[in-house]
């Protein structure tokens, strides 16, 4: 059973390093203005992976923060996952050829599947499918809509897709420190044969560790932000934690 990944995460909006409350855009506090010099921080902590999502492109529904991307990437001398407003083949295409090793497909997911599937087919491994939840409904277009799917009955429309994981974050949770929906996550890790990724709300090292002691259950990983930026989760401390387990 491989280690828990830890992916410290880098949001960005307008070129800067934010977090967001509940993914409320008007509720961003700046953490820095050097994305590439925070993923090399992170990297001098001990981090082999690194979670990057672009808001404004979430929301845009295309690359906006396509420089700051790059300079991470280039920076940064581990895999770098990449997620937001990647909803066209060509999106895909041009971040795997700029050397991101995983791409995060969500709006689309659930509304163009077979472009997920047809991805999943052609760059193994490279497909990560996120599941948003707002109540247990997932949430599109930067969590801006609910629609009416469970996010286990669209985990369930990939089982067989290739995918090489799930991204399920509990949206209520994301950004506030209230902990992670550790049993929503597992309960969808343990439907699903695809390896899930934790996201949202981790509060310290605690959440680190219970997610670590699932890793059987499937939980590949957890994406944390907040709780690094606002010092209540040392990095070296949570990969030791969850290298440990």
């Amino acid at each position: 059973m491989a280690p828990l990944i830890v992916f410290p995460a880098i949001d960005l909006k307008g070129g800067q390093v934010v977090r967001l409350a509940e993914g409320d855009m008007d509720r961003a506090t700046v953490y820095g203005d050097d994305p590439a010099h925070q993923a090399m921080l992170f990297a001098d902590a001990g981090a082999t992976h690194l979670h990057v999502v672009d808001l404004d492109g979430a929301f845009a529904g295309a690359s906006v923060n396509g420089d700051a991307v790059r300079a991470v990437v280039e920076r940064f001398p581990g895999h770098v996952q990449l997620g937001g407003g990647i909803r066209t083949r060509t999106s895909v295409e041009r971040w795997f050829d700029l050397g991101v090793a995983r791409v995060v497909i969500g709006t689309a997911a659930l509304e163009d599947p077979d472009f997920v599937r047809g991805a999943a087919r052609d760059f193994p491994g490279g497909i990560v499918v996120a599941v948003d939840a707002k109540d247990g409904m997932v949430a599109t277009k930067g969590w801006a809509d609910v629609s009416t799917t469970t996010a286990t009955d669209l985990a369930r429309r990939f089982e067989d897709a290739g995918v090489a994981a799930l991204l399920f974050t509990d949206v209520g949770r994301d950004g506030l420190l209230k902990g992670c929906n550790v049993e929503a996550t597992v309960d969808l890790a343990r439907a699903v044969s695809i390896p899930v990724i934790a996201s949202g709300g981790v509060a310290g090292i605690a959440d680190i560790h219970v997610l670590a002691l699932h890793a059987r259950d499937g939980i590949e990983g957890v994406i944390t932000g907040r709780a690094l930026y606002d010092g209540r989760l040392d990095l070296a401390a949570a990969l030791a934690v969850a290298g440990a387990a």
